[in-house]
């Protein structure tokens, strides 16, 4: 995966948190294998802490000067992207977006850009506070994704995804398809309650998943403005078998077998391994996100 070097970062949609202090924020949930699956197979890539019973405040920690000023100073061009972790998340969230705007207006509809929040240990957000251990998420009520960068190391150590940068990538287009169906009406179809192999929860997740193939069927084509050419200029196979094998390392039955080493189909609320793969890999043979309906 490789970035333009010429192009400019648009840092303004990245709000660096890291380091800050959540007043009396915490999560409520156990810690401990058991706690850990419990965050995991109910948010693990999801749509918001409220589902777990995290606390109801409601702490925005104040980026400090020196966060802010890590990202912004850092993270100036496709050059800076292509050697940082965290300036290839900024270009990752540019180049989605780019995309997603394109989408709509094409479709005569309008995208709302939404910001990622990058953050360490903590963080207060619109739907509760919440630890590193939920790992990425989205936020609808404050309508931005939350992610600690510490994760994609976990991702590879923890649930034996190969790791690399496109499985970066694959983890907030996955996020910022949330945001798609947040903005489209269909996020809500989650919010029932249910688990299950057929349950809304699982297709809400499996959408994202196609979204995140679709964008990265026109990552190679997405302009960026500063440049008039696409920001990402190389994205191999090695790079898209990453984002299925991240893709697989978080199905619900990989996650259970990982953890209570048993599977049970009957509280999944993300899909199999196969199933997130399928979904992903249509989205990206497609390019089409009138392809990603799981709910037919």
């Amino acid at each position: 995966m490789q970035f333009d070097d010429d192009a400019r970062l648009d840092t303004s949609e990245v709000q660096d948190v890291r380091g800050s202090r959540v007043p009396g924020g915490r999560a409520t949930v156990g810690g401990g294998v058991a706690g850990l699956l419990a965050l995991v197979l109910a948010l693990f890539f999801g749509v918001g802490t409220e589902q777990l019973g995290l606390t109801d405040g409601t702490e925005q920690p104040a980026a400090t000067a020196s966060a802010l000023a890590q990202v912004q100073q850092s993270c100036r061009t496709g050059r800076d992207a292509n050697t940082r972790d965290d300036c290839r998340m900024v270009a990752v969230v540019n180049s989605v977006q780019d995309f997603w705007d394109e989408e709509f207006e094409r479709r005569s509809g309008s995208y709302s850009r939404s910001p990622t929040v990058f953050f360490s240990q903590r963080v207060g957000t619109a739907c509760g506070a919440a630890t590193s251990a939920v790992g990425p998420f989205y936020c609808p009520g404050d309508r931005k994704v939350y992610l600690d960068l510490d994760f994609f190391e976990e991702l590879r150590t923890k649930f034996g995804a190969s790791g690399g940068p496109f499985a970066q990538a694959y983890v907030v287009a996955h996020e910022y398809g949330h945001h798609v169906q947040d903005l489209m009406g269909t996020l809500r179809r989650s919010q029932d309650g249910r688990t299950g192999a057929g349950s809304n929860a699982v297709r809400v997740e499996l959408q994202a998943d196609c979204y995140a193939g679709v964008w990265a069927h026109h990552a190679r084509t997405t302009k960026d403005e500063s440049t008039g050419r696409p920001l990402i200029t190389r994205l191999t196979d090695a790079d898209i078998r990453d984002g299925l094998d991240a893709a697989a390392a978080v199905g619900d039955d990989r996650i259970q077998e990982r953890f209570q080493g048993r599977v049970t189909p009957e509280s999944w609320t993300h899909g199999s391994a196969q199933q997130r793969q399928e979904w992903f890999q249509r989205g990206f043979e497609s390019g089409d996100m009138a392809r990603c309906n799981t709910f037919s």
